[in-house]
């Protein structure tokens, strides 16, 4: 007896439509089968790593431990106390004869230049030993000797033109008589210029800080 004839063109069950026999990489219908392992047990794996922990980094890209770059270069040290007090120091000595020197052209004080002196001083000093109340202090204290270093030095200007003397020779063999001269013409007005030059310091000094 024959066999009934299967009509043409039947349909196939796709590859993988159905676990067959238990075959676990079967798919579903519609959906291409997985690939079967190959044996090789790192396939599709991620390259092994170079050594190199920065390696597949895009350029630009920041240190893997966070922030830009790795070793940021640390700021300078604004706390030197006493690099600051020596600071303050040396500024008034400057500044303390170049006010002299005006002084004693224009043969009178400014009040200007004294509070110019004491804000040299503190801004300096502070930059450099920072707002410490110690610096602060010193840059104050030099300032004062700054502007009276600056009147005694216009005196001895204006008494050597006087003389028709050296300079030198008023401040090396009569510094007595510059300073008597200055208590002599001292006034309110000299002890303001002082206490100017104090308070500029200490407003430098804030103002770097």
């Amino acid at each position: 007896m024959s066999q009934p004839v299967q009509p043409p063109n039947q349909p196939q069950q796709p590859f993988g439509g159905q676990p067959v026999d238990g075959n676990p990489y079967a798919g579903q219908p519609g959906q291409p089968a997985p690939a079967a392992p190959t044996g090789n047990p790192y396939g599709q794996q991620p390259p092994a790593p170079t050594g190199n922990p920065f390696a597949g980094q895009q350029p630009g890209q920041g240190s893997p431990f966070g922030g830009g770059a790795p070793f940021a270069p640390a700021p300078p040290a604004r706390n030197n106390v006493l690099l600051g007090v020596l600071v303050a120091l040396g500024a008034a000595v400057v500044a303390g004869i170049l006010y002299g020197v005006i002084a004693g052209s224009i043969e009178r004080e400014v009040g200007y230049a004294a509070v110019g002196v004491g804000f040299l001083v503190g801004f300096a000093s502070s930059k450099i030993g920072g707002s410490n109340p110690a610096v602060i202090g010193a840059a104050a204290v030099f300032s004062i000797g700054a502007v009276y270093l600056g009147q005694l030095v216009g005196i001895s200007m204006v008494l050597a033109d006087l003389a028709q003397i050296p300079f030198s020779e008023v401040i090396g063999d009569h510094f007595g008589t510059v300073t008597e001269a200055w208590s002599q013409e001292a006034d309110f007005m000299t002890y303001l210029f002082l206490a100017l030059g104090a308070i500029a310091a200490v407003g430098g000094a804030k103002k770097a800080g």
